[in-house]
């Protein structure tokens, strides 16, 4: 904790998101995610859009409660993972579906720049070769002048 600076312990309140900025929709488990990623307190601020009194009152909070905020982000990290994985199996499934799915008539010439597009993108990283250093694409666009 910061000297000088009490916990005021309304700024820190539960709701059913978990341990919530007052007055904003920012847990202390986004702050948590933030601080073991290194990044300073002006950095957290900025990104979240909190005041210093509130990124102050939250990391004043997560000292005095270490353990139990802690515990509680190791819940929510288990949580976000297991829905992580319940939408990869999902999505999996119905990507499955779209590749195995025909190609809508009419899109053979967009299909055919996209793969040949990839290619030389995947080209230039193979190389390492910045994009402003690769010839230009051609344009493929049709004409609307008039012969």
């Amino acid at each position: 904790m910061r000297s000088g600076t009490p916990t005021n312990p309304t700024t820190i309140i539960r709701t059913e998101r978990g341990l919530t900025i007052a007055g904003t929709r920012v847990t202390l488990y986004d702050v948590l995610g933030y601080l073991r990623a290194e990044w300073s307190r002006e950095r957290i601020a900025a990104i979240l859009r909190l005041s210093n009194e509130q990124v102050d009152a939250a990391l004043d909070y997560i000292a005095a409660h270490r353990i139990g905020v802690e515990a509680e982000y190791a819940l929510v990290l288990q949580s976000a993972d297991e829905a992580r994985q319940y939408w990869e199996a999902r999505n999996r499934e119905r990507l499955a579906q779209i590749a195995a799915a025909s190609p809508r008539p009419g899109t053979e010439a967009l299909r055919a720049t996209l793969a040949q597009r990839a290619a030389e993108r995947a080209a230039r990283d193979a190389r390492n070769v910045p994009a402003e250093t690769m010839p230009e694409a051609e344009d493929h666009t049709p004409s609307t002048s008039s012969s």
